[in-house]
């Protein structure tokens, strides 16, 4: 049995995806000779409703000064991100008196947008490559894991916060009862905490298992954020459905009594009810959707060698960690990974070690099928890739389930 790192309930794991390395973690020749695993499984609390990984490594092993992911790279994000910033000015009416926080500011792809304005604002990020591209932005940036400790110190030697803001970070961080008291601490009184991440409903209606890797201890719900904020005096107000990363939710927060909880939630935290994800079921089901991509795809592969047809992917993203290693998906099927990203390029991937090479020679390759491993952004990659596709070639994409395009 396990304890829930929420409720400390125990619960078991729904899903067991092996030894598995560090997503983010491309590197040379020399250093896989060390590479670091540890043991993915998945469980879900019957209790408080979270689905939360058994096991994650520290924290230092996956946010660090080589950190491999910069938000910026996507055009897409960087006009989601915009309209992100203008929605919370708006809605707390920011100005140059305010103060907003962000947990999780990578390269300032959303505080930018506060600075334009004139909006005084922070950021914290705990990985110093990505923290240092925000600052030459002109954002000031604590180079720092978010807690309660820090959020005190916060709001001493600045102000009470009229919004804190986190996008993709929430579901990376296990101690997640310290982060609530710390938002509790540095919001004021008609302040609010928004964030949003990849929104478990949408994981299992889609079977978008890529979701779950190290970096992702938890995958939230109405339900789960429901049950954590009324822990700590808090209470879930709204919440926003996102396309991005595949499906997300967008959660905002208040303190308890503060504000109107909006009919979103009552409706969100019914339908979740109805397709089941306050029982163990749903997720049981889950897994075996999984297991049925695992093989389609492993089976087209290696129909695919066997016909002589070349195949490489595109994107070398987190996801495709899990992916890669739980298929077994080896140099053998897929001959390279082509990424825009300069600090995972000429390296290769964790666990699998499939050669990842620059974007720029993507074209230059001549494949057959292409694996889409970047598929949370199909569409925009579809699009800019349609001339080159052509007839002749063929995406392959797995989610919800294994495709020939």
């Amino acid at each position: 049995m396990n304890k829930c790192l929420i409720c400390n309930n125990n619960f078991n794991p729904f899903v067991d995806f092996g030894n598995m390395p560090i997503a983010n973690a491309f590197s040379t020749k020399k250093e896989l000779e060390n590479e670091y695993f540890f043991s993915m499984k998945v469980g879900f609390c019957e209790n408080c409703n979270m689905v939360q990984l058994l096991e994650q490594p520290d924290r230092e092993k996956m946010f660090h000064d080589n950190y491999a992911f910069f938000s910026s790279t996507s055009n897409y994000m960087i006009s989601h991100f915009q309209k992100f910033a203008n929605s919370v000015t708006k809605l707390q009416s920011l100005d140059q008196k305010s103060f907003v926080v962000e947990i999780g500011s990578n390269d300032g792809i959303m505080l930018q947008n506060f600075v334009s304005d004139k909006i005084p604002c922070l950021g914290i990020e705990p990985s110093k490559n990505v923290a240092d591209v925000a600052r030459k932005k002109g954002i000031e940036v604590i180079t720092d894991f978010f807690d309660e400790s820090l959020a005190a110190r916060i709001s001493k030697n600045y102000q009470k916060a009229d919004a804190i803001l986190s996008a993709n970070v929430m579901c990376h961080i296990p101690y997640m009862h310290s982060i609530y008291e710390g938002v509790k601490t540095l919001l004021n009184n008609e302040g609010v905490f928004i964030f949003e991440d990849p929104y478990l409903g949408e994981v299992i209606e889609k079977t978008s298992f890529d979701q779950i890797y190290d970096e992702h201890v938890f995958l939230f719900s109405a339900l789960s954020i429901s049950y954590i904020a009324n822990m700590h005096d808090l209470e879930l107000i709204h919440v926003e459905h996102q396309i991005t990363h595949g499906g997300s939710m967008r959660f905002t927060i208040a303190h308890k009594g503060a504000k109107n909880i909006s009919q979103d939630v009552i409706d969100l935290i019914k339908r979740e009810k109805e397709i089941g994800l306050d029982k163990n079921h749903a997720y049981l089901n889950f897994t075996d959707s999984v297991n049925k991509i695992k093989n389609d795809l492993i089976e087209l592969l290696k129909n695919l060698k066997k016909n002589g047809k070349k195949v490489v992917a595109y994107g070398a993203t987190s996801k495709s960690t899990t992916v890669t290693n739980y298929f077994g998906i080896t140099p053998d099927l897929v001959e390279c990974i082509y990424d825009t990203t300069p600090i995972k390029q000429n390296k290769y991937s964790p666990g699998a070690h499939i050669p990842v090479l620059p974007y720029d020679q993507f074209r230059d390759s001549n494949p057959d099928y292409v694996l889409l491993f970047a598929w949370n952004h199909s569409e925009e990659i579809m699009k800019k890739e349609i001339d080159f596709m052509g007839d002749q070639r063929h995406w392959i994409t797995y989610i919800p389930n294994v495709k020939v395009i």
